[in-house]
């Protein structure tokens, strides 16, 4: 699977030929307004559109970055093929995509927006909340969309506070809490354990899930602790909290190694609990089966997406389309282990909606339309949850169901076992 770079590539001098068209017609904004509409944004021509990504392509958590960029490239290369999307305001325009590293470092993350803004319409996919947050004030000042994101942080679906932003997956306290009410719905008196991330990412985690389970009599929390970012171990907490021998272990974590770590300390230690694992950290081929997952009793996750690896899938049309263009089109010929390709692949989707509302070729009429869908099902999403981007603070996804690893994939459960 080839990482992808694109400083040099053949989107980059597609943005630049944009850019120099839109020079040349000599509108304010870099477009041409067609004689009687509104100047055209940067990024954006009658005959394409072009979209900037800062995400982790190399480092620790390339796994899940590269995915942010393959299943978007998966979706428009198709729907490039097929002609383009059909606009609102009657042209038909290809979706091109400029993507940068950031190597998830928010200053590396800032750069890229900076070499990008003036050239792409809109900001989209890239993960991470540090390295979103550090160029979200940038993105505001310059009236860029930074929008269908990869983070939980609630900041950038709150409309008030980031006029120019929209998150795409469920802000983490939704997660959290999904997992809080199904304990507290469970018969079992049990005690539970803390790690989290110390910052806006495990915060979250832990707030949705404490609210949840606040005022349940067989929920108690034995010990919490706390780790950063850039930690290469949390042995020692691990050791710390598996002293409590609590019967489940809530993990908000997003560092994929120290999430494969942690599984195999604990079975070190002899600690043996249930688990409860961030959707972005919940793959199996590329964390459950590496850390021996299948030696405690339970691990649970919540999910939106089909998984292709889940045999429950294998022959579900939306999926065997997502690997055949994914394959084609983004040059990733594997089963995605991390659910970011998924999710890019539905952020086309989602993006190809308000595409085709828009009846000007501007970012405020794109924002207008992007924040007016409602119920709508993009490809591989899983039963029960849709888009919805019209409720503020809540992401375009606020819909999530828990699920139980099976040793292969993950099963939907009402009910903690």
């Amino acid at each position: 699977m080839n990482l992808r770079k694109r400083t040099g590539s053949v989107a980059g001098v597609i943005a630049m030929t944009s850019v120099l068209a839109l020079t040349v017609s000599g509108c304010a904004r870099g477009g041409d307004d067609g004689g009687d509409g509104a100047a055209a944004s940067p990024g954006i021509t009658d005959d394409s559109i072009t979209l900037g990504i800062t995400t982790p392509l190399s480092g620790p958590t390339a796994g899940p970055g590269t995915c942010t960029v393959a299943g978007i490239e998966a979706y428009f290369g198709a729907v490039n093929a097929d002609g383009g999307v059909e606009f609102g305001d009657g042209m038909t325009r290809t979706v091109e995509i400029e993507a940068l590293d950031d190597q998830y470092d928010p200053q590396q993350a800032l750069a890229n927006f900076q070499q990008l803004s003036g050239d792409v319409f809109a900001m989209t996919s890239g993960l991470g909340t540090p390295t979103n947050r550090a160029f979200r004030e940038a993105a505001i000042d310059e009236e860029v969309p930074q929008v269908l994101i990869q983070t939980g942080d609630p900041i950038f679906s709150n409309e008030e506070e980031s006029p120019w932003q929209l998150g795409f997956v469920p802000i983490y306290q939704n997660e959290g809490s999904a997992f809080g009410e199904l304990l507290a719905s469970s018969d079992e008196d049990l005690t539970v354990a803390i790690l989290s991330q110390n910052d806006d990412y495990g915060e979250g985690y832990v707030a949705g899930f404490t609210e949840a389970i606040e005022g349940a009599d067989n929920i108690e929390v034995v010990g919490e602790l706390t780790y950063e970012a850039t930690d290469t171990s949390v042995d020692a907490q691990l050791t710390e909290l598996a002293a409590t021998d609590a019967d489940v272990f809530f993990n908000a974590m997003s560092i994929t190694p120290l999430v494969i770590s942690s599984l195999e300390k604990a079975q070190e230690l002899g600690w043996e609990p249930s688990w409860f694992l961030p959707s972005n950290t919940s793959s199996p081929g590329a964390i459950l089966q590496p850390g021996g997952a299948e030696a405690f009793p339970g691990v649970y996750s919540v999910s939106f997406a089909k998984a292709p690896a889940s045999p429950e899938f294998a022959e579900d049309e939306d999926v065997q389309a997502f690997l055949s263009n994914l394959a084609e089109y983004a040059d990733y010929p594997d089963v995605p282990p991390f659910p970011h390709c998924m999710w890019s692949y539905m952020i086309g989707a989602t993006l190809e909606q308000a595409f085709q509302n828009m009846t000007e070729p501007t970012r405020e009429n794109f924002m207008e339309e992007l924040r007016n869908i409602q119920d709508f099902v993009a490809p591989l999403m899983l039963e029960g949850t849709a888009v919805d981007t019209t409720l503020d603070g809540q992401p375009a996804v606020s819909s999530v169901v828990v699920q139980k690893y099976n040793g292969t994939g993950y099963d939907t459960v009402d009910t903690f076992e």
